[in-house]
């Protein structure tokens, strides 16, 4: 047998190492070094979350915020625009302050609901009353005068304000299961008493207004400490407020054992009449094809319950430091690289889908959409969206990511085709390859999707960073790549009829919301 030499080794093993051999790509690496050595992402964040704050569609801030991004794109020398595409209901917040003030004085954590009527610069003070749970339609009927000058709450009382994971960790088997029993027959019995009013949770509020109630009161728990949903109000007159687990509870079993609780309720919102609603789009011009297109996406609105920060405020910066690191690295595309920062993606994707309408000769030539909503994490999932030669060209484009972010991602294709959740669906329903970059949960779903604690401290930089690398990488690859991506649709598997299963339909936006 041969004496293998150390110099041999050495050779051996070096040219087994994966890419050996390979060239650096040098726009690649320039592209971390700037993402982690000049980052901008703290303070997009802090600008957009803490200066301007949430940005409800049709809100003088949701202005404010599409003059500021384009601002931001004309100061890296990329040019930019709001385009108009639609009118919405104007309204400003304004301070909600809730007291209770009888039997005891305590103020009280909660807020007006998005589009609520304020309270005139008033003060309105009244009894709280729990919705009754009456026989039926009609002896509902015969109670709602009883509703005149009080605060009625519409809510269920939650037995614990411990989230489920807490009860896990900490009580025995026999009292979760026990505490879970008990939630599961008051929800039951709560969802009967609502149905035997005869009305739904969005007429009963309005209901009680033509009833002479002088508020709305309700609590719309998220799972979590301290956090609660904070979606709009369907009353016109009168105020809708949402207080916290805690509190509510506080005036509910007040309530239920005949002290009769007393409230004070100022809430100052300002309706601003009809609003243009904008997206913003940014361009770097391709030098080559043009008119061929790479498009980086997410959402700019918000619910207003916090200040947006992870929906889709991180989405937002990412793509926004993205464009600006490709502008200094990256300058000269091939293909135009576009960013979309859509307007009302929270009450039906309407921005995107009226940017699909109103720019086929776009949509026919698109390359990819790399859209990111869905919180802070770092991503770890990209679906082929039911392209069947998706695993192709992603695959390539991922190859080039270096491989400490490139590692979590797990892919899944072909996938199937998104009909919703966020904006790659309305491009996907036109026939466009559209991705989303689909984010690790760091408690999302409880914690900060369209609660009143999604604020600029629930931010994970590093997995922020690490996503405007992984998305500036992708739009470069897809805009360099040679071939043009295939739009072939893999075949559906069968619906619950038996049928091939239908790819998702190109909607109509909303272009005039909450103005009929």
């Amino acid at each position: 047998m041969k004496k293998i030499t150390p110099l041999f080794l050495l050779l051996f093993l070096l040219l087994v190492q994966p890419g050996f051999g390979q060239a650096k790509d040098p726009v690649v690496e320039n592209i971390v070094k700037e993402a982690t050595e000049n980052s901008q992402l703290e303070k997009l964040a802090h600008e957009l979350m803490d200066v301007i704050g949430p940005r409800l569609v049709g809100s003088p801030q949701m202005m404010q915020a599409h003059e500021w991004a384009v601002a931001k794109y004309k100061g890296w020398n990329i040019t930019a625009k709001n385009e108009k595409w639609g009118e919405w209901r104007g309204w400003e917040r304004g301070a909600s302050h809730i007291d209770m003030i009888a039997p005891r004085v305590k103020s009280l954590e909660g807020m007006q609901l998005a589009w609520s009527p304020g309270t005139g610069g008033k003060t309105v003070t009244a009894e709280v009353m729990i919705l009754p749970d009456v026989a039926d339609s009609v002896a509902f009927q015969k109670w709602l005068p009883s509703a005149k000058g009080k605060f009625i709450m519409i809510s269920m009382n939650q037995p614990t304000g411990r989230p489920d994971y807490n009860w896990q960790e900490f009580a025995t088997k026999e009292s979760f299961e026990k505490m879970k029993k008990d939630r599961d027959a008051q929800t039951e019995a709560w969802a009967t008493r609502l149905k035997k009013t005869g009305y739904s949770t969005r007429t009963l509020p309005v209901a009680l207004e033509k009833a002479g109630a002088a508020g709305i009161v309700m609590s719309y728990w998220s799972k979590g400490f301290g956090a609660n949903k904070i979606f709009g109000a369907y009353t016109k007159t009168i105020p809708t407020v949402d207080i916290s687990l805690e509190d509510y509870g506080l005036l509910y079993r007040l309530s239920e054992s005949g002290h009769t609780p007393k409230i004070s309720v100022r809430a100052d919102a300002r309706e601003t009449g009809v609003s243009t609603t904008f997206n913003t789009i940014g361009e770097i011009r391709g030098t080559e094809k043009p008119d061929e297109y790479v498009m980086l996406s997410a959402h700019f609105d918000s619910w207003d319950g916090g200040t947006g920060a992870t929906d889709n405020g991180t989405g937002t910066i990412v793509m926004m430091e993205a464009m600006r690191i490709l502008k200094k690295v990256y300058p000269n595309p091939k293909r135009t690289i576009l960013v979309g920062h859509w307007g009302s993606e929270e009450q039906g994707l309407n921005g995107s889908r009226a940017f699909v309408e109103d720019h086929p000769e776009i949509v026919k030539n698109i390359q990819a959409v790399f859209n990111q909503d869905n919180g802070t994490g770092r991503v770890i999932n990209i679906s082929g969206q039911g392209f069947l030669n998706a695993y192709d060209y992603i695959g390539r484009w991922l190859s080039k990511v270096p491989e400490s972010i490139k590692s979590p991602v797990e892919t899944r294709f072909p996938g199937a085709p998104g009909a919703g959740g966020s904006d790659f669906a309305s491009f996907v329903a036109a026939g466009a390859p559209a991705f989303s970059l689909s984010s690790l949960n760091w408690s999302y779903g409880t914690y900060t999707w369209h609660t009143n604690r999604d604020t600029y401290d629930k931010i994970v930089f590093d997995d922020v960073r690490s996503n405007a690398i992984l998305a500036a990488i992708m739009a470069y690859q897809a805009s360099e790549d040679p071939v043009k991506t295939s739009r072939e649709k893999s075949v559906l598997p069968l619906n619950a009829e038996g049928k091939p299963g239908a790819w998702p339909e190109q909607r109509k936006p909303i272009r005039r919301g909450g103005l009929d």
